[in-house]
């Protein structure tokens, strides 16, 4: 990230949705305008808790056309890395922030007939610009929300209100959401996922092998999967003849940043493909969402942040 295209923001209001979920209110400082963006963006935030920076990304979830505010919503993970339970227990009203400018990984599709959103606790944060981008264009669209209850649903009273039509499927009441609700789906309907990788995973398999093509199927993760047993590798960049050692519980695009190797990078969830390198030798274990399965089993690409080697060395084309 340059460094002229950071934002600074102050965080005007801080909202309790739910026990767990809190909504920032941030809005520009030095200036009244901030940034465009687009139904499904998000910024990467930059805040510093206990002496390091942490970088996030966090969908924006308010109306597109709106440019002197932007909202987010973050759920507290105690059980994480410190990102979401800093900005929860230490951020203020009046605090300054920086900000990235807005990013888009997960568009509406300009060529859907009918759009499905598919979510899973606070992975509807992204399809609360969408509701409100279709809704001003008369578009076609219905919502699937899945949550633990009521109280634990974020921005229900809201959806409720302004989206109606809308379906909730609260796993404490016995109720939950099926891939069924996919069936009957008419030519040029685009599903959107939006929540933990294994709810993602699920439906983007069973609605692939429901019939839609995988172009119809959109997915939008923040945090990367977790692969199983990782073991540490090493990589050699043809170019420098340099090796990198990327250690077990350590990405490798994390190793080549700390190796002072500049690549550039967006997500760090393996959906935008900013961080695709090339591969000269070696297997590649693809753990992304964003190759098609030719180029996976082409072998000639890694995205950096997710993905890993299948065996002990690869060689780069750096």
């Amino acid at each position: 990230m340059r460094h002229d295209a950071i934002l600074t923001v102050r965080v005007a209001q801080i909202h309790q949705e739910t026990p767990v979920v809190k909504r920032f209110t941030l809005v520009p400082v030095g200036t009244d305008r901030l940034p465009p963006f687009s139904a499904g963006a998000h910024i990467t935030t930059y805040a510093a808790f206990d002496g390091r920076v942490l970088e996030r990304n966090y969908s924006l979830c308010n109306h597109p056309g709106t440019r002197n505010v932007y909202e987010i919503a973050i759920r507290r993970s105690d059980n994480g890395q410190g990102g979401s339970a800093g900005w929860h227990h230490h951020i203020r009203v009046g605090d300054t922030v920086h900000i990235s400018p807005p990013k888009n990984h997960f568009p509406l599709s300009q060529r859907a007939r009918h759009h499905v959103f598919l979510a899973a606790g606070i992975g509807i944060t992204p399809f609360l610009s969408m509701m409100a981008e279709l809704r001003a264009r008369n578009g076609l669209f219905e919502l699937h929300y899945a949550a633990p209850s009521r109280s634990y649903c974020a921005f229900r009273e809201v959806i409720e209100t302004s989206y109606p039509e809308s379906r909730f499927y609260f796993s404490e009441e016995g109720m939950r959401l099926s891939p069924n609700v996919l069936c009957g789906a008419k030519v040029g309907t685009h599903v959107y996922i939006c929540g933990p990788s294994s709810f993602i995973e699920a439906f983007s398999q069973q609605a692939e092998a429901m019939g839609f093509p995988k172009s119809n199927i959109h997915a939008e993760r923040f945090t990367a999967p977790t692969p199983e047993n990782p073991r540490p590798f090493r990589v050699t960049l043809r170019k420098s003849g340099r090796d990198v050692e990327v250690a077990a519980h350590e990405t490798l695009l994390a190793a080549l940043l700390r190796a002072g190797v500049r690549v550039r990078y967006a997500c760090r969830a393996g959906g935008c493909g900013t961080c695709e390198l090339g591969v000269v030798e070696g297997e590649v274990e693809h753990r992304d969402v964003y190759l098609t399965d030719e180029e996976k089993a082409a072998n000639t690409s890694i995205i950096a942040c997710v993905s890993r080697a299948a065996g002990d060395r690869l060689v780069l084309d750096l």
